[in-house]
């Protein structure tokens, strides 16, 4: 929008060269950007996962102590939080059922939000911005979505 606002007005100087750099800029492959996002926030939930897993009586207590998610015991909470941090990140980096997968990456946002670090908002938002992308616009070309044919050929923005 940005870029027809501009290439309509005359061509001088500055006006003309922020064109070319936004046209440029617009033509950056969306497939790569939905692969990076894919690889970027799961590589956070699976480094969280591996290290729940690593000392499971630590991350026990850790939820005992320190979480407190309220309404789940401190083991269920533990095991749903390294189960969703491994297994849907690993549909992430693969791109299968990305949208669905998405889901409780962005339900444990809300909750550690919420309840565990209310002032981690900034990684909060930035993690929860990527999830709510890949959650509306999929996983991309370069995804076991598209080559099993879960998403269409072509999705909005491509």
């Amino acid at each position: 929008m940005a870029t027809q606002a501009l290439t309509t007005m005359p061509a001088s100087g500055v006006r003309a060269s922020l064109a070319r750099l936004l046209d440029v800029l617009g033509r950056f492959p969306l497939a790569l950007l939905q692969l990076m996002f894919r690889l970027g926030v799961a590589s956070v939930f699976v480094k969280a996962g591996l290290t729940k897993i690593a000392s499971w009586e630590t991350t026990v207590q850790l939820f005992a102590d320190e979480y407190k998610v309220p309404v789940l015991s401190p083991e269920l909470a533990a095991t749903m939080a390294a189960t969703f941090e491994l297994g849907c990140s690993a549909l992430v980096i693969l791109g299968l059922a990305t949208r669905v997968a998405t889901l409780p990456l962005l339900g444990m946002i809300v909750v550690i939000q919420t309840f565990v670090y209310p002032n981690a908002y900034s990684e909060h938002l930035t993690w929860a911005s990527i999830l709510l992308f890949l959650l509306t616009r999929g996983a991309g070309p370069w995804s076991l979505d598209r080559v099993l044919g879960l998403e269409p050929p072509t999705c909005r923005g491509e």
